[in-house]
């Protein structure tokens, strides 16, 4: 039985880099990291355009064991950490396993930066208003 998905249709066409996208946004259903995504009004002062912050949860994980980076559209969060085998813990419930997060980013979106402050990660978007161009074309005449 052959697999049918919406971009499938003879009048969709072209639209294959979408549906990837979407199945690999969808195949990244692990919970972890947690992390929430707010709007941030009026932070480039006032120039109308909003800014968002992505904030993940990254107890346990210092500077040196996570990595953030832009890979075409695709805003990459990756974590390793070193297990330290000299420690006995008699309960373990904070993660010390190895992640990544993808985020697809739209056209326009830049990083802005990113800052780790008590076990969270904040990551900084905006996406800048585009400048309006009017272009006048000339019309040629031929009898």
């Amino acid at each position: 039985m052959t697999r049918v998905t919406p971009f499938s249709s003879p009048l969709l066409l072209g639209f294959d880099a979408i549906e990837k996208t979407l199945e690999r946004v969808a195949k990244n259903g692990d919970g972890y990291p947690p992390y929430n995504i707010e709007r941030l009004r009026g932070v480039n002062g006032g120039s109308g355009s909003d800014s968002l912050r992505i904030t993940l949860a990254v107890a346990g994980f210092d500077e040196a064991d996570l990595e953030v980076t832009l890979e075409d559209s695709e805003l990459v969060v990756r974590g390793r950490q070193n297990d330290e085998t000299e420690r006995e813990f008699l309960h373990r419930g904070i993660a010390a396993r190895q992640f990544q997060r993808v985020f697809v980013l739209a056209d326009g979106m830049r990083v802005t930066g990113a800052e780790l402050k008590n076990g969270l990660l904040a990551i900084d978007l905006d996406r800048p208003e585009p400048e309006r161009l009017v272009r006048k074309i000339n019309i040629s005449v031929k009898d």
